[in-house]
């Protein structure tokens, strides 16, 4: 019998939902595995529940930004304008191995290949910048929400994209003086931006955008900023 809680949820996106997530503490402390959807229930969430996720920031050559809008289908913010690329490292050895965050990066990989298009051969371990974590909680609907340590990624490169309809509504390569007036236009429009993309502009991503090509001194992985 189907759980009547995704009952009206695109078949596509309720599949996704048994994936198991990485339960940290407030501290980015592996605790154990729980879904998709035990983590992204608001229930779950107020009693104190929090997992691991990551946030890609992708630019080409030129200094463009890759925003992207989820599609429609999406089970949290769906069609809200966001970052490149996010999700959620899974409870497995690969993804967990903290060395150099090379498990949530190799996370990376896999989503922007899947929601993206981009041929796993195009962005490698060594080009995706792990620059800071941050933890925020923002709830999306009533039943749903959203409560990580969100690993903050930059890359800086250009690829083909081919992205997957069910995952990605539109996108856009924007430059840095464009953004918040794009952004602005389509809230206007009635299209929102998503609560961690928002503080990743009101706190690191102009500082980043600025600093492209030395981003080294930038990196700050011994602290979790409390943004919620």
């Amino acid at each position: 019998m189907q759980d009547p809680i995704v009952s009206d949820l695109d078949p596509k996106q309720v599949q996704l939902l048994s994936e198991q997530c990485i339960v940290v503490d407030e501290n980015d402390k592996p605790i154990g595995p729980k879904s998709k959807k035990e983590c992204h229930l608001m229930s779950n969430i107020d009693n104190g529940l929090i997992h691991r996720a990551f946030s890609v920031m992708l630019f080409n050559s030129k200094g463009e930004f890759l925003v992207t809008q989820r599609s429609d289908a999406k089970i949290t913010f769906p069609s809200y304008f966001t970052n490149t690329c996010c999700s959620h490292p899974l409870y497995n050895d690969l993804e967990m191995d903290e060395n150099d965050a090379i498990g949530v990066k190799r996370a990376a990989q896999r989503r922007m290949h899947l929601e993206l298009g981009i041929d796993l051969k195009d962005i490698l371990l060594e080009d995706i910048k792990y620059m800071t974590r941050f933890l925020y909680k923002a709830p999306s609907g009533g039943l749903w929400g959203e409560h990580e340590i969100d690993y903050a990624l930059v890359i800086q490169k250009d690829v083909q994209l081919n992205p997957d309809p069910n995952e990605v509504k539109s996108y856009k390569f924007v430059a840095k003086d464009k953004l918040l007036s794009f952004l602005e236009n389509e809230e206007q429009k009635g299209n929102l931006v998503t609560p961690w993309f928002r503080l990743m502009i009101d706190n690191f991503l102009f500082e980043w955008w600025n600093h492209l090509t030395d981003l080294t001194k930038y990196e700050d992985h011994n602290n979790i900023h409390r943004l919620d």
